[in-house]
């Protein structure tokens, strides 16, 4: 496991740890992009997940337990935990978040290299459960900075957000029944910096170029495809910006257009 990434895991919660931290009890309650989703209940998703990405890297047979229960309910699981964890006191919730990380971060530092991790999805290696944790801390962090009005520059870390959307392309077509194109994309990514981050081979007829930044709020569905900077070259390629998804589970519906009346 790279210290590198869960540094970069360690510093995006701390980041949307200061978001939070000194927000007034009304504070919590100021409704986020997410329908229906306060400040509390992305913090406590995030609580939630980090708990039971810690079940699943610790103990598998009490995740398969947890994950046979969250499918009796398959479409308000997620939600359901948001709403319990969004109860408790803020500083109570807050609290809960930090030391779930925490014991997260420990148990990922010390997995075996080779070890695979059940999940919603397919099973994860330690470093792919680290940037899985970090691409979802990043993108509930972003809702919160939305709905705060905060605006967050981007950094090196959204490297590994784009990796997982890169690497989820398969999953967002499986995850809707669909058959994924059998060639690869060439995915080219203008990083914060100016530099370039590509993906996939360079002579790929389906492309997909544009910021980093946009290509990470569109695999996460944090914005819609007509109001990012982000192009496709190809009918296959094109297809895949209206279904990306980094986050295992069901397709979401996503966000709709800014201009959408």
């Amino acid at each position: 496991m790279s210290d590198a990434l869960l540094a970069d895991l360690r510093d995006e919660s701390e980041e949307v740890d200061r978001l939070v931290a000194g927000l007034r009890p009304d504070g919590w309650a100021t409704p986020t992009p997410a329908p229906r989703w306060t400040v509390a209940h992305q913090i406590a998703h995030l609580a939630w997940t980090d708990d039971a990405a810690l079940l699943a890297v610790t103990d598998a047979d009490r995740f398969a337990a947890h994950v046979e229960e969250a499918l009796k309910a398959p479409e308000t699981f997620v939600d359901d935990g948001a709403e319990a964890g969004a109860a408790a006191p803020p500083q109570e919730l807050l609290t809960r978040w930090r030391d779930g990380r925490e014991r997260l971060l420990t148990a990922l530092r010390t997995a075996p290299a080779d070890a695979r991790f059940p999940w919603y999805g397919p099973p994860m290696s330690a470093a792919s459960m680290a940037t899985a944790r970090l691409m979802e801390t990043w993108a509930h962090g972003q809702d919160i900075a939305d709905a705060l009005g905060v605006d967050r520059p981007p950094t090196f870390r959204l490297r590994h957000v784009a990796w997982i959307g890169v690497r989820a392309r398969d999953y967002a077509y499986a995850v809707r029944g669909l058959t994924p194109p059998p060639e690869p994309f060439r995915v080219e990514l203008t990083a914060p910096d100016g530099s370039l981050w590509a993906y996939g081979p360079e002579g790929a007829e389906q492309r997909i170029t544009g910021p980093a930044l946009d290509f990470c709020l569109l695999v996460t569905q944090r914005a819609h495809r007509a109001d990012l900077a982000v192009r496709a070259e190809g009918a296959d390629a094109d297809r895949w910006l209206d279904i990306a998804q980094a986050f295992a589970g069901p397709a979401g519906p996503g966000r709709a257009p800014k201009d959408a009346s």
